[in-house]
């Protein structure tokens, strides 16, 4: 009972971290469940079982907020949901002592980039054009292998590419990832029982991870009022680092004072990336605030000369739908631009 309620608090954990940046629901619990010493392809299967339902909910949640845009999602889920096939079917067919390096290799990456991306704020391409298949199509298939070979990286690696290209609205890249995720879910679980049958789901983790989902998602709502994205990200992706971090010294078997030395540069590099993150929204509120004191002033300058712009970060749709609202953009974009 006691394990059954660790596990509703890893996945309400990993809910709340993912609906407040946009991603990592995948990355935080499988990296939790692995931690706690679940097989690899154990973990990634119970976890994109959970998804199914996790996603599902958070689909049509994005639907009815007009949060979704239908044509990416369709050109999206399907590459998506035969990479994630794929790679829940490669993960399968390995054994459990060469899964553990390869996922946590994989964790290890993505969490670093995670503690890269959020230590300095993003440019949109605000000169691109509409989004063609033959970008969503490549970025699904590889998204969805990655997703299932990693126990997560759907929206780390989905989200961020939508985001930089500028062809999106931030709610709609997060809504339309989040929809499509279902399917890629789906289709992950579906080869996880080809290659491993029914007993490769640890069902009551599963429902755990479920429950504690469901139970975050309206809680990720509030959270992301007060907790800003760009910090949460920062210091989501120093956790995943260092535990997968663990492993990896493991696989390699490397002994003496070399982990106390890679644990202490790695957690270095944690805390660099964390000050920047502060750095980077504690300049973003000076801009906003200076902003807003010159539209009491004079509202129609900053309106009449600014270009629109994307937030610096991926945000939840209630904050990028706040965002989107009229004149909220170009006075990002005029604080920006000074």
């Amino acid at each position: 009972m006691r394990k059954l309620l660790v596990l509703a608090l890893v996945g309400l954990a990993a809910q709340l971290v993912d609906g407040a940046l946009g991603m990592a629901y995948g990355l935080t619990s499988s990296t939790l469940l692995l931690f706690a010493g679940v097989a690899p392809a154990a973990a990634s299967a119970s976890v994109h079982l959970a998804e199914i339902g996790t996603t599902l909910a958070a689909g049509v949640s994005h639907w009815r907020f007009g949060n979704v845009d239908w044509k990416v999602v369709g050109r999206i889920a399907l590459p998506g949901a035969l990479g994630a096939f794929a790679g829940a079917t490669f993960l399968s067919s390995i054994s459990t002592e060469s899964a553990a390096p390869w996922m946590a290799a994989i964790l290890f990456t993505l969490g670093a980039y995670l503690l890269v991306r959020f230590s300095r704020p993003l440019r949109a391409n605000r000169a691109a054009g509409r989004l063609r298949s033959r970008f969503l199509a490549p970025l699904g298939l590889v998204a969805g292998f990655v997703d299932a070979t990693g126990g997560g990286g759907w929206g780390p690696v989905a989200t961020p590419a939508l985001l930089v290209s500028g062809r999106m609205e931030p709610r709609k890249v997060i809504g339309s990832v989040d929809t499509s995720e279902f399917v890629v879910a789906g289709a992950a679980s579906l080869g996880f029982l080809i290659g491993l049958g029914s007993e490769g789901f640890l069902l009551p983790t599963v429902a755990a991870l479920l429950v504690g989902g469901l139970i975050a998602a309206p809680i990720a709502a509030w959270l992301v009022r007060i907790v800003p994205a760009q910090v949460l990200g920062a210091v989501i992706g120093g956790v995943i680092v260092l535990t997968n971090a663990r492993t990896l010294l493991r696989a390699g078997e490397l002994g003496g004072p070399v982990p106390a030395l890679v644990y202490a540069a790695l957690g270095a590099g944690w805390l660099v990336a964390v000050v920047l993150a502060v750095r980077a929204l504690r300049r973003a509120r000076r801009a906003r605030a200076t902003v807003d004191a010159a539209l009491a002033a004079d509202p129609a300058v900053p309106a009449a000369s600014a270009v629109p712009a994307a937030p610096a970060v991926p945000v939840a749709p209630e904050v990028a739908t706040s965002l989107d609202e009229p004149g909220e953009s170009r006075r990002l974009a005029a604080a920006v631009e000074s």
